[in-house]
């Protein structure tokens, strides 16, 4: 049996180099231990899961400084987590994302989460001076199904009041978009008014995943579980989740792999919200994935830079849902 301290996780810095780091302890939701990641030892099992012949693959991405800065902050973060739960709790009572998408599935349509980001990673700059309020009055105004604000100030270009300000100009839920890698990270959801947050599969070990999950539910945060390739849908489907999103970028190349987001659908159940990211810059893909069997598309590039925002989000909710599975068998 390995110790906690046998599997770890690579993390590359800025320069290059590698680090190896132990994974989380304790024990994983399905009885195996954590896989860690983001861009870090992938787990490898023979055939008959003998865990004493894992091996670990190096899988660099474009996300390891960003993961690393992240759980250096909620290192250090010395608030006292039950406080923080009772203030979160205290909270009124979320809008519901979940709820939305499924009623804009009932209604036989195409849901959009519009996202709101000032900058990104990959493509630097991307609208510097925009407003949160103004664009997520215009979202609303096309048809927009819920929000999705990013949080992130160092490598998104954030700032404090963005969600809030956002969720205030309009009736619609809201996702916070960041990298949650502590307890601390859920409830600080919350307390910002975001109705949902983001769990990224590739960046948590299975136990945190289920921590996580467990302590937004508690706290009536819906969890949108992303994932980018079979192996992360598996354990994310073990926790049973309500909302499913499938990244079609790939972490290593930063390439959008639209045969991903086809390939994952067919692998979602029913009764799960399926929601596609990353490469949607119009109608016709909106329309590929919708035929994937899509219940909802999340779109941040295409949108911030539209010169008529509100038009370009009523191009996207005009696309029909199709049914996915068993559904569209039957």
């Amino acid at each position: 049996m390995l110790g906690s301290s046998s599997i770890t996780t690579i993390v590359s810095p800025p320069d290059g180099t590698s680090t190896s780091l132990p994974c989380p302890p304790g024990p994983s939701v399905d009885g195996a231990r954590p896989r860690c990641g983001l861009g870090g030892g992938v787990q490898d099992r023979s055939p008959a899961g003998d865990l004493g012949a894992t091996r670990l693959q190096r899988v660099p991405t474009y996300l390891d400084g960003i993961l690393a800065r992240h759980r250096d902050r909620a290192a250090a973060d010395a608030r006292d987590l039950g406080l923080l739960v009772a203030e979160a709790e205290a909270v009124p009572a979320p809008r519901g994302l979940v709820r939305a998408l499924r009623a804009r599935r009932a209604q036989g349509a195409l849901g959009v989460i519009a996202e709101i980001k000032r900058r990104s990673p990959s493509k630097g700059p991307l609208v510097p001076a925009l407003d949160p309020a103004e664009a997520a009055a215009d979202y609303a105004a096309g048809g927009a199904t819920a929000l999705s604000v990013l949080t992130d100030a160092e490598h998104f270009g954030a700032r404090p009041d963005d969600l809030p300000r956002a969720r205030a100009a309009c009736e619609l839920p809201v996702l916070r978009k960041d990298f949650t890698v502590s307890e601390a990270d859920v409830c600080d959801a919350r307390l910002m008014g975001a109705d949902a947050v983001l769990l990224i599969a590739a960046a948590l070990s299975d136990a945190e995943l289920g921590r996580f999950m467990a302590l937004a539910r508690r706290l009536l945060l819906d969890v949108l579980v992303e994932v980018h390739e079979e192996a992360e849908l598996e354990r994310a489907l073990g926790l049973g989740p309500d909302l499913i999103g499938v990244n079609q970028r790939d972490l290593a190349t930063f390439e959008v792999d639209a045969r991903r987001a086809t390939r994952l659908a067919g692998l979602i159940p029913d009764e799960v919200v399926a929601v596609a990211e990353s490469g949607i810059h119009g109608g016709l893909d909106a329309i590929r994935l919708a035929d994937a069997g899509y219940d909802a598309v999340l779109v941040g590039e295409s949108l911030v830079r539209a010169d008529d925002r509100r038009a370009a989000v009523a191009t996207l909710a005009s696309v029909p849902a199709t049914l996915r599975g068993s559904a569209a068998r039957a």
